[in-house]
């Protein structure tokens, strides 16, 4: 199944983890006060791979770092555990808000790149592929290794069994056609 990480709406017809971040969402506004920014909840709560204490993670595309810590502060700032930064990493300024919003963490990024060109949302885009390829019993595999301490990356990693570094890897995977992505999961675990 496609989904559309633009339209939140899919997260109504989700686990109840997903239905609670859609509801906490929208009584936040999160969306419609980033809206400049083209938000888009990235990491584990769509991928249905979260764990308890998994945040909502939020991405933005930031050209105006000044500009935007100013607007997380007048729409966010009053929130609990409210603390914002920025710094330079890679070349790229990146700014990061961590808040808590009716028991849910939220975390807030943004750089000046266009969210679809973002490892966070082009790491969902492949791991979605792939769990929805790899067939019945990928997903639950996966959330069994992030249960026992790894990360995401390094859990699609050691499912599937690719070398090196799973993040860069996962990366160079983005792009590959259904076709080629298949043939990789059927040589690496079978499929449905």
């Amino acid at each position: 199944m496609t989904i559309d990480f633009f339209d939140l709406t899919y997260l109504r017809q989700g686990n109840v983890r997903q239905q609670q971040a859609y509801e906490v969402m929208e009584e936040l506004q999160i969306v419609g006060k980033l809206d400049s920014y083209h938000p888009v909840l990235a990491g584990t709560i769509p991928l249905d791979l979260d764990l308890p204490e998994s945040d909502l993670d939020i991405i933005c595309e930031v050209c105006d770092a000044k500009r935007f810590e100013q607007e997380l502060e007048l729409h966010f700032g009053a929130c609990p555990n409210y603390i914002c930064s920025s710094k330079t990493v890679g070349g790229l300024l990146r700014t990061v808000a961590n808040f808590t919003y009716r028991g849910l963490a939220f975390e807030v990024f943004g750089q000046p790149k266009p969210v679809t060109e973002q490892n966070a949302y082009r790491h969902m885009v492949i791991e979605h592929r792939m769990l929805e390829m790899g067939g019945a019993g990928t997903r639950d595999a996966i959330r069994k290794l992030k249960a026992g301490g790894l990360k995401t990356e390094p859990a699609f990693g050691e499912l599937f069994r690719i070398d090196g570094d799973p993040y860069e890897a996962l990366l160079g995977m983005y792009d590959w056609e259904d076709a080629r992505l298949r043939q990789f999961i059927e040589e690496r675990i079978g499929t449905k």
